[in-house]
């Protein structure tokens, strides 16, 4: 007989923080940081400034669990979380992601600078509240708008090295932000039951299917042009070209054979792929800064 292990407390806590998101943010921030200056990345920016963008993040993502429960208690992707399991309450819930998202403003605000604690706030209220509560299910274009609050962390990181906004920070925002959406769509694509289910207008779920593998293809072609354009301003050099034209096609290929099929691991695949675009599209942007030619 199969004993049950029951997860520890700290199991369902680390769990509400959702870290393999939190990971994806904390490194396109710390990226940003490195990429603000020509030589080291001060320590004190770098070190507050990752715990703050952290709990920020992982507070917003306990924010969401708390916000989505009703509905994650019905999709089979999400049923496992705490809430839902009743691993937590949620006073638990919400009383963590508070003290998660004040330890944040503190840490931003008193060992890094202001413009940055208010813009780590913004995109904080932005992904746990205006997306979440507002944005998730009024409107299928709702991963488009609220993938600003997504985009945030380069600049973030940008932010607390400088203390201010640079066109190059922004177009760091911009390539997160186009890529959000053919990220989102390809899991949205192959769960697209689970959110009819709860009534979430996903684009598959509105639109069709169909539909949606031909804007994944459109906005991943649109997110071939924009990565190039580090290049084309003088922020990066052939290193990075050439990895974010690779990185580009791959993703292109991924896009295409999902518009030709409709095989949901083909989504599944896209999807996972998109992930590891995004991080080594931003290893090639540290690479050539520091070995640009």
């Amino acid at each position: 007989m199969t004993q049950t292990i029951e997860p520890r407390p700290w199991q369902s806590y680390l769990e509400l923080c959702k870290p393999k998101v939190v990971i994806l943010i904390v490194f396109t921030a710390v990226v940003g940081m490195f990429l603000s200056v020509p030589g080291m990345v001060p320590l004190q920016p770098l070190f507050f400034g990752t715990i703050g963008i952290a709990t920020a993040a992982a507070s917003a993502a306990a924010m969401n669990h708390f916000l989505d429960q009703k509905a994650d208690a019905e999709m089979g992707r999400t049923k496992g979380r705490p809430l839902p399991t009743g691993q937590l309450s949620a006073i638990n819930v919400i009383t963590f992601a508070v003290i998660l998202g004040v330890i944040s403003m503190a840490v931003l605000g008193i060992f890094v600078n202001q413009l940055t604690a208010m813009l780590t706030f913004l995109s904080l209220i932005g992904y746990a509240v205006i997306y979440t509560v507002y944005l998730k299910r009024a409107t299928p274009q709702n991963i488009v708008i609220g993938g600003a609050a997504g985009a945030a962390p380069p600049v973030l990181g940008w932010c607390s090295v400088t203390g201010n906004l640079d066109p190059h920070a922004l177009l760091l925002f911009l390539i997160i932000f186009i890529w959000t959406p053919p990220h989102f769509w390809a899991l949205a694509v192959a769960k697209q039951k689970e959110y009819a289910k709860v009534n979430i207008p996903m684009l598959p779920v509105t639109h069709g299917a169909e539909f949606t593998r031909l804007h994944i293809l459109l906005y991943t072609i649109l997110l071939l042009l924009v990565s190039v354009l580090p290049y084309l301003m003088g922020m990066s050099g052939v290193i990075y070209l050439i990895g974010a034209l690779v990185l580009g096609i791959i993703f292109l290929y991924f896009a295409i054979l999902l518009k030709t099929t409709a095989d949901n691991k083909i989504a599944m695949k896209t999807f996972g792929f998109s992930i590891t675009y995004l991080m080594s599209l931003f290893v090639f942007l540290l690479v050539d800064h520091y070995l640009k030619f």
